[in-house]
């Protein structure tokens, strides 16, 4: 989907928002160039930062609402400073931190019959899950199919997630929505 050049761009953009909050204490409002037309397109983005493997932010949206490219400033500030459930990062964390943004496709409705017919249709490895149900929802990028390679068991882990009973996933009216990731 990207060129290598549209792949660094992404990289570096990621780390200028961070970078740009240590070194001028404010967010970055917009890059000052963009190489690709493919990034000024509406496109939805969840930025992760790791710190020796170790999951240290990640925030993202499921949903295009704005041009990618300000997705991903948008994210990957808020993965450093605001996710809730780590301190804001420090400046020598960030020295340390890897980024990784994963640029989703569009969600799509999965319709299954049984929960034996949503087990055969998920694609470990592949799909991201989006669960809802009443006012509770939740995701889980693809990646974490490698902590989380039962299918059962990710779909337990999810529903505690979006604040649900662990086998909420087995019942009626849950609504599914998958979709792809391109890591970069």
């Amino acid at each position: 989907m990207f060129t290598p050049q549209e792949k660094q761009y992404i990289q570096d953009l990621a780390y200028q928002s961070i970078s740009h909050y240590f070194a001028n204490g404010s967010p970055l409002e917009a890059p000052e160039s963009n190489p690709s037309e493919n990034l000024y397109k509406p496109g939805a983005c969840f930025v992760t930062l790791t710190i020796n493997g170790e999951l240290r932010g990640c925030i993202g949206h499921t949903i295009p609402t704005q041009p990618l490219y300000l997705d991903i400033v948008e994210n990957a500030f808020a993965s450093a400073f605001s996710d809730i459930r780590f301190p804001p990062l420090s400046f020598e964390e960030f020295k340390q931190t890897e980024i990784e943004v994963s640029v989703l496709t569009e969600p799509k409705l999965l319709s299954f019959s049984s929960s034996e017919d949503f087990l055969n249709q998920l694609r470990p490895n592949i799909d991201g899950v989006i669960i809802q149900k009443g006012d509770n929802g939740a995701t889980y990028l693809p990646q974490v199919w490698e902590d989380l390679p039962d299918k059962e068991e990710f779909l337990s882990s999810l529903c505690e997630k979006a604040g649900l009973l662990s086998d909420e996933w087995k019942s009626e009216g849950m609504k599914v929505l998958v979709y792809q990731v391109e890591k970069v």
